[in-house]
Order: structure tokens, then sequence, then C-alpha cells
């Protein structure tokens, strides 16, 4: 039996679906979360024959005549490959706008519950629904749930197993949008809408006081205001950071970090004498070095993590989407481009795939290329370990670098939008605001828990063999021969990363070694931190009560030998540069044009070059009183970049030009 889970966005389709089969996807406070179909098994006891029951959640629709492509994974998973049963779940406190959806899927004529959730917000509004009537106008079942608590579930699934096999008659017939013409289906659509407000009008009752202010509307003319909510939004992720990394994190990254040192004394001195040199620098150096140098920021990363899905389980994610629609409109985006940006955060793939709600064409690509700019999950080991190594304070550090971002954003939207010659003035963006809520410490600590689970399966798999392999080429000379002490100028790493790290010169950290940390990052950002620790010998980890790595006596600051705004720079170059091969993978996707990749990964270089540069030479030059080296090369670099784009808007510009002349 399968069973398609389908209703608007923010009706709580992915809470109920984890609910009813255990899993674990990301439920977002807003619209847009799912963009794919996500499928798993109802749990076993919620079954009424303990038969196997598929459950397919489906992205969130508005309607079955698709704007977006989320919306169009809903109507051809529903009209072709035809569920058993189909659950429409509808928001009880907005049943005007639910219904609309609801009538159109009851006239494919596939059976349907209605799942009526929220129930538990339904008292608060001092609003009730006359669930009998209801269903009887809707001809099919109507069970009221609260997919937060639970409440209901066995219910849903019993009944939709009782209607399996039924047929199911609609209450409202319009015309097909596949042969009516346009006229038509707007006049059809204007009666369903009536029909649905009548409906409404009769099953629910609620005490209405719309001249009263209520306590959200009052936290929203703060929060939600177009210049208010900047500060208060950097105010709260400057606090998120600070709890994560000066506050929370460090004790508890402590404790880890003891574990990590316990177990490399433990296979050390399992090896003993008789282990080969090189084996045991391998294992204990490169493998247990590199990762544990990574793994020992999991803490800081766990509590960010569990903060942000606080944050957003609350509903206020939502409303940051609301204060920045006004300033990405101006550079021809709109607020529904920050949401796979506010995913983003997270990890950048699913913040890509997120792009598919914006039906702009240009607005989606625009986005898909601009959404890695984001600091990830994966880069916030980078962040946390150069702010605690060149700078007291970390949180400004980490704050700082979200708040570069977004100018980052709309800077190359500007850019993009004179390229590609958009012209558009007008781009309107309609989002539910959801109601807030006292956050789920539950829901936090399961998002906090799959985070870290994928940041560790990352660290055990792909890290692991990086780092490996990165020993190994630090290891031996281009003829196999290990290098000896005070040559490791000779190893393959270096000769590889050696003509990179020239180009690096301007930025202010031209040794091949960070070149390579910064090479080894492209296959995933983490990388950089444990190439790091291999490179340099670190093998003590972190020490959480300063927040620096270190070496021995030697801190990793005086081993690098950076100043601080040469460490600015390579952080920045780090986090603004192409994201990892799997983001790359899900841009190339979205794009499906190999042009519009190309020229995203060339953007993104040239942008993360361009600001390490300007960021080490004007800082270098305020605090000391001259350029750092490298300046004129850098500016070489920097023209090519400027040029490539100058190029492309004059080329775009005579092509118009002819199209006019064409016309005339």
């Amino acid at each position: 039996m399968q069973i398609a889970l389908a209703g608007n966005p923010n009706s709580g389709k992915t809470t109920l679906f984890n609910g009813i089969t255990g899993k674990i996807e990301h439920v977002g406070n807003w619209p847009g979360v799912t963009v794919a179909r996500k499928e798993g098994r109802v749990k076993s006891h919620l079954c009424p024959t303990r038969e196997t029951i598929q459950v397919v959640d489906l992205p969130g629709a508005y309607s079955m005549s698709p704007y977006t492509s989320e919306e169009s994974i809903t109507r051809d998973f529903v009209k072709e490959e035809a569920p058993d049963v189909i659950i429409n779940i509808v928001d009880a406190t907005s049943l005007s706008r639910s219904l609309f959806f609801t009538s159109q899927l009851l006239e494919i004529g596939i059976p349907t519950v209605v799942a009526l959730n929220k129930r538990d917000l339904k008292h608060k509004k001092e609003m009730t629904v006359d669930t009998g009537l209801l269903s009887d106008r809707l001809g099919c079942p109507v069970v009221e749930v609260a997919a937060i608590s639970g409440e209901g579930f066995a219910d849903l699934v019993k009944t939709a197993h009782e209607v399996l096999g039924r047929g199911q008659k609609a209450p409202f017939e319009g015309p097909d949008p596949a042969t009516a013409s346009e006229e038509a289906v707007k006049a059809g659509d204007k009666a369903r809408f009536d029909f649905v407000q009548q409906l409404v009008a009769e099953v629910e009752t609620r005490k209405t006081e719309s001249q009263k202010q209520t306590r959200q509307d009052a936290l929203d003319r703060v929060v939600a205001h177009k210049i208010l909510g900047i500060p208060v939004f950097a105010l709260i992720l400057y606090g998120v950071f600070s709890l994560s990394q000066s506050t929370i994190g460090p004790p508890i990254a402590d404790y880890l970090v003891g574990w990590i040192d316990a177990f490399y004394g433990y296979v050390e001195g399992l090896m003993g004498t008789g282990i080969h040199p090189l084996l045991s620098a391998l294992l204990l150096d490169g493998i247990i070095g590199g990762v544990g140098a990574i793994v020992g920021f999991l803490p800081l990363i766990m509590v960010l993590f569990f903060l942000l899905a606080l944050l957003e389980d609350s509903g206020y994610m939502a409303r940051v989407a609301v204060v920045m629609d006004p300033y990405l409109k101006k550079v021809g985006l709109s607020g529904r481009s920050i949401i796979p940006m506010v995913i983003s955060t997270g990890c950048a793939i699913p913040g890509v795939m997120a792009t598919r709600t914006i039906r702009d064409e240009r607005q989606r690509r625009t986005t898909a290329l601009l959404t890695p700019f984001m600091p990830c999950g994966a880069k916030l080991p980078v962040i946390a370990l150069f702010a605690g190594v060149f700078f007291a304070d970390a949180a400004w550090v980490g704050t700082s670098m979200y708040f570069l971002a977004i100018g980052v954003v709309i800077l190359g939207a500007l850019v993009i939008r004179k390229i590609t010659g958009d012209t558009s003035k007008s781009n309107y963006f309609i989002m539910e605001l959801p109601e807030y809520r006292l956050p789920s410490l539950k829901r936090a600590y399961v998002a906090m828990m799959s985070q870290g689970r994928a940041f560790v399966a990352k660290a055990m798999t792909i890290i692991l063999i990086s780092n490996a392999l990165v020993h190994v080429m630090q290891t031996f000379t281009w003829r196999f021969q290990v290098v000896g002490e005070g040559m490791t100028d000779a190893s393959i790493l270096a000769g590889l990363a050696g003509p990179i790290s020239w180009i690096m010169i301007p930025l202010g950290f031209g040794i091949w070694q960070l070149a390579a940390a910064a090479v080894t990052g492209f296959i995933a950002k983490e990388n950089v931190v444990g190439t790091l620790a291999v490179v340099f010998g670190i093998t003590n980890f972190i020490d959480t009560e300063e927040l620096v790595l270190i070496s021995g006596s030697e801190s990793v600051a005086g081993i690098m030998g950076l100043t601080s705004m040469a460490a600015l720079a390579y952080l920045v170059f780090n986090l603004f540069t192409p994201p990892c091969f799997a983001a790359i993978g899900a841009m190339n996707a979205e794009f499906e044009s190999r042009a519009w990749l190309l020229g995203a990964v060339g953007f993104q270089l040239g942008m993360g070059y361009t600001l390490a540069y300007l960021i080490y030479q004007v800082g270098t030059l305020v605090t000391t009183g001259s350029f750092g080296a490298g300046v004129v090369g850098g500016l070489a670099g920097i023209g090519l970049f400027v040029g490539t784009i100058y190029y492309l808007i004059r080329k775009r510009e005579r092509e118009d030009l002819e199209v006019l002349e064409g016309v005339a």
C-alpha cells in the first residue's frame, strides 16, 4: 500500500511524515523546505494489519496547475504514479487557503483522507471546525491531528487503510487546465474559490477581533521591520556565535578532546617501537591527527546547529526572509531567494536544491550560483580555527562572515543581473508568516544530531582518505623516496601546491602548505583544517580554553607565520571560492547548462580571490603603512576577472542592440 502526503507549504507535511515513519527529514517553519519527494515506511505499531505501508512526502503545492518545479513534482506523482491513498494535510487555522488545493485533489478520483492539522493551535485562536459537516461536504473522511505532538496518527493511518479501494467523488468539478481555454480556467478558479469560501463559512466558527493587536503583531513590528530587522538579526546572530564558540561549545569540546588525546596515546602505545616509522606517522599524524583536528570542533558546530534549529522552529527565520526581501528585490532577486541561502547555513547542497521553489529561471540560476557563498556547516571549523588562533573575540568573526556573505550575494546579484541584461522592475514576493511558537528542544536536538552524524560520517570517509593521501604525498618525493628532515619542499605535495602558492602571494599566504590546504578544501571544506594539521604536524588538536590548535609548545599562529590580515584573507578565500565538489554537482543539476556552471565556478573563484586580495592589501596598508607583497601581480589577476565581466556585459549589450536594429 502506498500513501502520498500532499498539502500546502508549511502545513506540517514533513513533520507528520517524520512522525509516522520515524525518519529525520529536515523540517522548516516556512514554505519551500521539501523540494523533492521523500519516501519511508509507516511505523509497524501504526499499521492496522501489520502490513508494509509506503509513504511518500511530496513538495508543498498550492495548486494542481503548477507554477514552480516542486509543484510539478507533486502534480506529476499524483496523476502519473497514482498512489493508493492520498492524505491531504490541511492547516486547520487556515481553511480558506488550504481547501482550494483539496478540492483539486478530490477531482483526481484517488481515495483521499483529509488530515486536519494544528488542532493544538485552534484552541489558542478560539476557533472550531465542524469536522463531520466538512467530511460530508467534501465526500471524504476528515481526521484531526497534531503533527508536532503526534496526536491522531493512529486514527489517520487506520482511516487511510479503510478507504483503500473506494471511489472518490469530487464536491466541485472545474475545467481541465490541459484542454480548457485560459479564460475558462480563470473562471473555474474563481468559482472554486467561491465554493471554498462558502464551505469555510459553514464549517468554521472563530472569535474575530480584527482591531486588536496581538503579541505576535507587536513582535513583528520590531523583528520584521525593514530597518530595525537588520540590527536585530545581527544581534541574534552574534549571540548564537558567542554561545556556540565562546560559552557553551568550548567546555564540551574540551571533554571530547580529552578522549581524542587518550585514543591517540592508546594507539601510539599499541604500536610500540617495532612498527615502521612511516606507517606510524601515517596512522597517528596523518589519519588520527588530521581527522581529530576536525572532530575537535564538532561540539562547537553542534551547538551552533542546535541554536539555529531553535530559531527556525520558532518562526523567526521566516521573518529574516521578509526583512531581506526589499534589499534583494533591488538587485533582481526576491525574499524567496533568502530561503535557500538560510538552508545553506546547514549545507549548501539542499540549499542549492531549494532554489527550485523560485519560478523565474534567471532568478533560480542566480540564486543557485550565489547560495554557496553562505557559510555552511563544513566551513564552520575553518571559521572557528582562524577566529580562535588570530582573533581574541571569536564571535564577531563568525558573525561578520555571515554578513559579508550577504553583501557578496547582493553584489554578485547586481553583476549577474548586468551580465544577463535583466530589466524587470517589479518582483513580487508572497510568503506566509508562521505563528511564533515555543521551539521544541526535542526537534532541535534531532536536527543537531542529524547534522552531527553527517559531519562525523564525512570525517570518517572523505576527510580520512584525503588526509591519508595528503600525508603520503607529503612524505614521499616524485621518485617515491622518503623526504628527509628539512626537505619537505621536495615532496609530491609541495610540487603540486607550489605553483598554486605563487598565485596566492598577493593574498598574503603564498606558501605551499596553505595552498595545499585550500585545494583540498574543494573536496570538502573541513579538509582545510585537517590538511593544516597534517602539513604542519599538529598533534594535540585543539586547546579549548584558548580556542586554538597547538603543536607541542608552539601555537599554530606561530607555525603558519601569518599576520592577522593574511589570516583573515585566507579565511575569506576559503569561504568565498567554489564550494565542495558535491555542491558543484548540485549546481550543475539546477543550472541544466554547462555554460552557466563554468561561469559560476569562474565567478566564485574570481570573487574569493578579489575579496582576499582587498582584505590583505588594504588591511596591511592600514595597519603597517605599506602594501603587502605581490600587490601589482594581484592586480593582474583581478583585472582578468573584472575584464571578463566587462566583456560579457558588452557582449550582451551588443546582442541586444542587434536585436533592436533587426526589429527596426
